[in-house]
């Protein structure tokens, strides 16, 4: 592997054992893919967790003296402040949290606790280097903004920061990044929230880069979103083309590189109303919650929530999760008021895979997003997935039909 001068000082340690050993595991990364060289980024996203290898890895670097030389945002955990006045979390989760925040501020991290920050306040260019961690960024970034991105893991994400390096491998080469999933979309596309499901159908697209057709010509960026998350979280990809709409893909042909698709996959009411009941719990029920924002809710959805309440009073609790920008602008906007006296809490910073929810475990929500329902379950809690309108409607009767 052929490496710049600055690239062989960090590996023997001339900006210190933390740097160096970042080096190391990004030299060790290079070489497992074969990668030629390793090249600079220009941003970063750690998808941290506040969990015990997570903030062990983060206190040893602090312990080796790093600091990150591309400052990374990085995912939720859980808001202090929040849970701390809902009184919903033991001592020790709120030492974690504590401890977290501390060791990735004194890595030089920007505490932005956002899980969607390619949508707002940390958004590369056509081509930029980065290095994203994070299940519903890598897709996102690559094929919406066409920037490039290997699927980091938030240790190698961490190393890629505190370096500013990353090897060349997979999606940073010309190469890697057509289709060669030819995915023609039969089902009808009416709402944001039928890209979750889209996305669930991992299964039948089969791994590699799928190619979407038969998708309408405005989508928003919620939805891209929403495929994304969904897409690795059933089947770990890291990137799609749409043609005529995606950068790197101006027609089906160039999408593909000029190749024929190794495969072919059409994708049915049929098929999303499967994935639906697979992953769903049954209904009718009673509810006991509403939890929206895995990932993170723009304001745009916020305000969309506050419409359709309209003043009246929820039968459950809602929970919409944000970063802290989409709570400042709500605030400010004055959606906040119109949620928050009706039961609908716009929280920041916070995930739902976190302890702070465990007095949750047993109760029955609902959602709009399958990753939402996905993650706690281990938990004990459990969710109802439908479209965003019929969450609404269920938050507001307590039940759904």
């Amino acid at each position: 592997m052929e490496l710049t001068q600055d690239q062989k000082d960090l590996l023997e340690g001339k900006y210190g054992q933390g740097a160096q050993l970042a080096m190391k595991v990004q030299v060790a990364i290079g070489e497992s893919f074969g990668a030629k060289r390793i090249v600079p980024i220009t941003r970063s996203h750690v998808a941290l967790s506040n969990q015990d290898a997570d903030l062990w890895l983060a206190e040893k670097m602090v312990g080796l003296g790093a600091k990150c030389r591309v400052r990374p945002t990085v995912n939720p955990g859980f808001c202090l402040s929040y849970f701390k006045a809902l009184g919903t979390v033991t001592d020790d989760d709120y030492a974690m949290m504590e401890r977290t925040d501390k060791a990735y501020r004194a890595l030089g991290a920007e505490l932005s606790y956002n899980c969607t920050p390619y949508i707002d306040t940390n958004v590369p260019l056509f081509g930029e280097i980065c290095a994203f961690s994070e299940s519903s960024a890598t897709p996102f970034v690559n094929a919406i903004w066409g920037a490039r991105s290997n699927r980091e893991g938030a240790n190698s994400a961490l190393f890629a920061s505190i370096t500013g390096y990353v090897p060349e491998y997979g999606l940073l080469l010309d190469e890697n990044r057509y289709g060669n999933i030819l995915v023609n979309v039969e089902a009808d596309m009416t709402c944001d929230a039928d890209y979750h499901i889209l996305g669930m159908c991992g299964k039948k697209i089969g791994h590699g880069i799928p190619v979407f057709t038969g998708l309408p010509k405005n989508i928003t960026k919620e939805a891209l979103r929403n495929l994304g998350a969904e897409l690795n979280t059933s089947g770990c990809y890291d990137m799609y083309h749409i043609p005529g709409f995606t950068p790197e893909a101006p027609d089906v042909k160039t999408a593909f590189g000029g190749k024929d698709p190794e495969r072919v996959v059409t994708i049915t009411n049929e098929d999303m109303a499967e994935v639906l009941e697979e992953i769903s719990v049954d209904t009718p029920r009673p509810i006991d919650f509403a939890m929206f924002g895995c990932p993170h809710f723009t304001l745009n959805e916020c305000q969309y929530i506050a419409k359709k309440i309209d003043g009246r009073k929820l039968a459950v609790p809602m929970w919409i999760l944000t970063g802290e920008h989409v709570l400042a602008m709500a605030k400010r906007t004055g959606i906040y008021d119109q949620l928050e006296p009706y039961g609908a809490h716009i929280v920041p910073d916070t995930c739902p895979d976190q302890p702070c929810w465990h007095f949750l475990k047993g109760k029955i929500g609902i959602t709009e997003s399958p990753k939402c329902a996905y993650y706690p379950q281990r938990r004990g809690i459990h969710f109802v997935i439908r479209n965003l309108d019929t969450c609404i409607e269920a938050a507001l009767t307590g039940e759904v039909k």
